[in-house]
């Protein structure tokens, strides 16, 4: 079968997707806040690679309450890492936005754009990861979350024995999932 060249669209997506058809199902109303849903998105996309550039440059903001601008100025205050791989295994791994670890603190930021309250839930899966991938007790390190998010900062310096039940249950999980890889083989 011949077809036309569409080979600039390789890798893209597009809004009104066949695999993502449901959108099929909105009424006008619904669709308009799905779409401006994907363009938050995109934007979150944009402002994350925006901070991480900013971070790499060293390059401070303006001192105001913009979380954006927040955000940078306390991982170049810091001398933070941005979007850093944490790995346990395959099946558990992600990428936080920035980290540190020095004089045996452990300090993961997290960049939120969207408006959605976040929960520190994410940044402890992180710190028991890094801890996981680097050999370390929690209870042997001191550790400190931040989110960032609708001109907020909210700081948690989390119980070790906390980042030590998540480091479990992802070892366990992570067995199962990989029984059940090698099953289908």
């Amino acid at each position: 079968m011949s077809s036309n060249d569409h080979s600039d669209l390789i890798g893209k997506h597009a809004f009104l997707s066949p695999s993502n058809y449901h959108w099929i199902n909105d009424d006008d109303e619904k669709l308009i806040a799905r779409y401006r849903g994907y363009l938050a998105t995109i934007r979150g996309t944009e402002l994350h690679d925006y901070a991480r550039q900013a971070i790499l440059l060293h390059r401070k903001q303006p001192r105001t309450r913009d979380t954006v601008n927040r955000y940078i100025n306390d991982a170049i205050g810091f001398g933070m890492d941005p979007e850093q791989i944490l790995f346990y295994s395959y099946n558990a791994f992600g990428t936080c936005d920035s980290i540190l670890f020095k004089n045996r603190l452990l300090r993961i930021h997290d960049l939120k754009t969207g408006v959605t309250p976040a929960k520190m839930e994410q940044l402890m899966l992180y710190a028991a990861y890094w801890c996981l991938e680097n050999n370390y007790e929690p209870k042997d390190i001191d550790t400190e979350l931040r989110i960032y998010q609708s001109e907020e900062v909210q700081a948690m310096n989390p119980d070790p024995a906390d980042i030590k039940i998540l480091m479990d249950k992802t070892i366990h999980a992570d067995h199962i999932i990989q029984k059940l890889k090698e099953e289908e083989l």
